[in-house]
Formats: structure tokens, C-alpha cells, sequence
């Protein structure tokens, strides 16, 4: 079961006594039992793929349900992670770029529609389309602007000699033009470093000092920097791997500081400081909340999270810095933004609607963040929803049942099949999973150690029976005629 650091007690303390929550959501069973499923899920998914570390977190609201870490932030010195181990989150720092870039707008120092080299009048980068639009701030955020990709230099690869922001600029008249300016989407690190500078020569201060001065110190976000700390590398901050190699296993990346490009992907950050992040925008878009003294308005902060540029063809879609997604199987809308650089990948995910958020960050490449942020988001949000449409009527797994509990040896077939606490009785997991909420049995209690599965119509299926040794310990899951051991409890 899930275990409650002394942190998250004081979070969920605290959120009790501000009065968001009368009684926390994560004390119903409904939502322990998702925490459980989510953590042995995630867990199982970091060692079936060899991931070195992995933390997560899941949010409602203003509480933290839920945030942990696996594996190891440093597999040379055996330093395990957890939620406050620091990740390069690379460019989810485009969040607080174009954060940086609102704040301005509405101090009315500049404005979306304003041509770059306004206010950059080194801005000379070569374009050959005849009568295009100009490259505008809001092009910058929406990565229309057609500008290519990177700054022209090789940071990406080993040894990583990421440019300054001298360097950027000697470098960008000597560049051209990807596309028409808003004619199609073309992701751009460069253009966002880009807009870095603008916050820079717009507040007159340095892009670093404004994002702490302005948006991280008044969110709390002490653990979030601009640059890599490489000073904590191996420490607090874990050491990145690469993707797996074709001969096997992973090798540890080199550091890397982001230097000109910090605007786009310098940040390092851990998951607790995300979930900040994220509580910060429920409670700012809560049209009860009358608090002040916030970052950015709400009407501001919905501006961001709406669709400001979509492809001709329909599929891609982004607003103001967020990245906006929909889901095809309820049309659920999320914001958020991904990260990947050197030895990390991460992932924020953010349904307004539902107040609910996941982070994930890993230190490896290879790795896919949004698969485990839209599998905490499915895991979470019925057991949310039910709870909090009909409060108190969770149902606890009984004691007699718990002894089932725990896992069994799928030798050769599979990989371990979990049996968890599930809505007043329990259920298996066939591991490892990419549906974990799909590949979920469900058992119905039928007397002694027997059960029966509950398929998809409710209707009962074969029976499930527990082998019980003589000291009275669970040996054994029988299914279909067949054994499989019990390995752990």
C-alpha cells in the first residue's frame, strides 16, 4: 500500500486547514486503491524497460495525492530517487518562457502581434519567401514562425557545447528561414531562446533573474533553475543515461549546460516543484478563487491554454507555449508540455477541467514520459470523479481479503501478475502493462479462497482460487488449471 511521506502529510495537512478540501480525496478508498495500482504499475513498467530512475507525481487540485520515486538517480553510487530529485525537464521550460512573455504583454510592454525585430534589432535571420508575413512574438509561442529548429550550431551531441547568447546572435543572420511565417507548425528551440531575449531586453534584467524574481520565487518553486545545478549531479540531481544501446544496457551522458538556449531547455526541476505548477493554474482558473497577487490573471492564463494555431490538416494543435492535446476516446482536452535532452525525458500533463495533473520525469533516454502522465490520468480520474460524486461511499478491501494480496510468478508466459485491493474486494494485474486500467481482473468473493473473474459485462467468468499453506500463508494463484507462485507479498 501506499506509504505517506512526512512532506506529503504536511501538504495534506495543510490543504485541510486552508479549507480546499473539508476531507482530502485521497483518503477514500476508491483513490487508494488507484494510488496503489499506479504505483506498482509505474514501478514495474521502470524495471520491465530497464529505466535507471523514475519519479511521478499526480495532483488534484491544491493537494498532492501522490509522489514517489523508483529505481536510481545515480546506478554507479546506488542513490535512490524520489520526489524531490532533480531532472533536467529541458523544454518544459518553454512554459515559463512564454509565462515570462504574458506577464509582459499585460504590463502592456509589448504586445503579441509585435514583429521580433522590434524589439530585437539584431533579428536578421535570411528570408528568401517573397511577401511573407513577419515573425511575430506570437508566432514564436505557437512555434509558427517558421523559423528552423535549432540555433546553427551541434549541442546535441557530445560534448554538448551548447552557444551562448553572443553566439546566437553572430550566428543568426548567416541562417534562413524554414518556412512562411504562419503557414505550418515547425517546432523551434531556436525561437523561443529568441523570445528569452526579448524578456531580457524588454524587463532589462537578466532573462534569469526575471524568472526567479517573477514566477518561481512567488509559486514556491525553490527546487526549479534555469540552468542545470551540475554542482548536485549524481546527488540531488540524477545523472542521465542514454537510450538503450543495441549490444544492451545504458550509458551515462556527459553534463550539459543550455547557456543561450536556457529560455527553450535549460530548466531542471523536480515533480513536487511541478505539482506547484500545476495547483497554481486550478486554483488561479477556479471561478470561486478570489486570491490576488498571482502571476498572470485567469483570463490570461485561459488565453494561453486555447488553441491559438492549428495545422490545414487538422492534427496539430498548440496555444500560447502550452502544448493542447484531445483525447479521441472522450474529447477530454489537456494542457502541458514535454521535455527531452540529453539523459532525460519528462512530461506534464494538465486536464483543467477535472483538476487533475501528472508529472513524470526519468533520467533516460528511450523513455516515453506521456505514456506513464496519460496512464496516472485514466488510473486516477474515475476513481476522482466517483468519489467525489458520491462522497463516503468507498468501498475498504476487508482484512480476510488482504491476504491475497501480493504478487505471483508468471514464469514463462508473462512477467508477475499483482493481485491489488479493488473496490471492496480484490483484483489481478498481468505486468508488464501499457493499460494497466484495461488489463485490470476484477474477482468476485465466492467463498473460502475462491473466486470468480467479473468480465466486461459483469457477468461472472472462470474461477480463481488460492492454494493456502499450512502456517496459513498464501502458496499459490490457480487460474485456468495452472499454478503460479507467490513471489511477494
Amino acid at each position: 500500500m501506499i506509504k505517506i511521506s512526512t512532506l506529503l502529510l504536511a501538504t495534506l495537512l495543510a490543504s485541510i486547514a486552508a479549507g480546499t478540501e473539508k476531507v482530502p480525496v485521497r483518503s477514500d478508498p476508491r483513490v487508494q486503491n488507484a494510488l496503489n495500482l499506479l504505483e506498482i504499475w509505474i514501478d514495474s513498467e521502470r524495471a520491465y524497460d530497464n529505466i535507471p530512475a523514475i519519479s511521478a507525481a499526480a495532483v488534484y487540485d491544491q493537494e498532492v495525492l501522490w509522489a514517489g520515486g523508483f529505481g536510481e538517480a545515480n546506478l554507479e553510487e546506488g542513490i535512490e530517487a524520489t520526489s524531490n530529485t532533480i531532472y533536467s525537464i529541458c523544454s518544459i521550460s518553454k512554459l515559463f518562457t512564454s509565462v515570462a512573455i504574458m506577464q509582459l504583454r499585460d504590463q502592456g510592454k509589448l504586445r503579441l502581434k509585435d514583429q521580433v525585430a522590434h524589439h530585437l534589432p539584431w533579428f536578421a535571420i535570411q528570408n528568401t519567401f517573397q511577401g511573407a508575413a513577419p515573425v511575430t512574438i506570437e508566432g514564436i509561442l505557437t512555434h509558427s514562425a517558421g523559423l528552423p529548429r535549432e540555433s546553427d550550431f551541434p549541442y546535441w551531441t557530445v560534448p554538448f557545447n551548447f552557444p551562448g547568447q553572443a553566439d546566437i546572435k553572430r550566428k543568426l543572420p548567416e541562417q534562413t528561414m524554414l518556412y512562411r511565417s504562419q503557414q505550418i507548425f515547425q517546432y523551434s528551440n531556436l525561437g523561443l531562446a529568441i523570445a528569452g531575449e526579448i524578456v531580457t531586453t524588454v524587463s532589462d534584467i537578466t532573462y534569469g533573474e526575471y524568472v526567479r524574481k517573477y514566477i518561481l520565487d512567488p509559486l514556491g518553486m525553490m527546487d526549479t533553475t534555469h540552468e542545470i545545478p551540475t554542482a548536485l549531479r549524481g546527488k540531488r540531481l540524477a545523472i542521465g543515461y542514454s537510450a538503450t544501446r543495441r549490444a544492451g544496457g545504458r550509458m551515462a551522458v556527459p553534463p550539459f549546460e543550455a547557456q543561450g538556449i536556457a529560455a527553450a531547455a535549460g530548466f531542471a526541476s523536480t515533480v513536487l516543484d511541478l505539482s506547484k505548477f500545476a495547483s497554481w493554474q486550478f486554483r488561479l482558473l477556479d471561478d470561486n478563487y478570489t486570491g490576488s497577487g498571482e502571476i498572470l490573471t485567469a483570463n490570461t492564463l485561459r488565453e494561453m491554454h486555447r488553441v491559438h494555431w492549428i495545422d490545414p490538416d487538422w492534427e496539430r494543435t498548440r496555444g500560447l507555449g502550452f502544448s493542447i492535446d484531445r483525447s479521441r476516446k472522450d474529447n477530454t482536452t489537456f494542457v502541458g508540455h514535454g521535455g527531452s535532452c540529453p539523459g532525460y525525458r519528462s512530461h506534464i500533463r494538465i486536464q483543467t477541467k477535472d483538476k487533475i495533473a501528472s508529472i513524470v520525469m526519468a533520467n533516460a533516454n528511450g523513455v516515453d514520459p506521456a505514456h506513464f502522465t496519460k496512464q496516472i490520468h485514466e488510473i486516477l480520474s474515475r476513481a476522482i470523479k466517483n468519489t467525489r460524486d458520491n462522497p463516503g461511499n468507498g468501498k475498504q478491501t476487508t482484512e480476510d481479503l488482504m491476504k491475497y494480496v501480493g504478487t505471483y510468478d508468471d514464469f514463462p508466459w508473462s512477467g508477475e501478475t499483482h493481485v491489488v485491493p479493488w473496490q471492496g474486494s480484490i483484483a489481478m494485474l498481468s505486468l508488464p502493462t501499457n493499460d494497466p486500467v484495461k488489463s485490470l481482473v476484477r474477482l468476485k468473493h465466492m467463498h473460502g479462497d475462491v473466486f470468480r473473474r467479473i468480465r466486461d459485462d459483469e457477468a461472472l467468468g472462470e474461477e480463481v482460487f488460492f492454494e493456502i499453506g499450512p502456517n496459513g500463508r498464501v502458496l499459490r494463484l490457480w487460474q485456468h488449471s495452472n499454478p503460479s507462485e507467490r513471489i511477494h507479498q
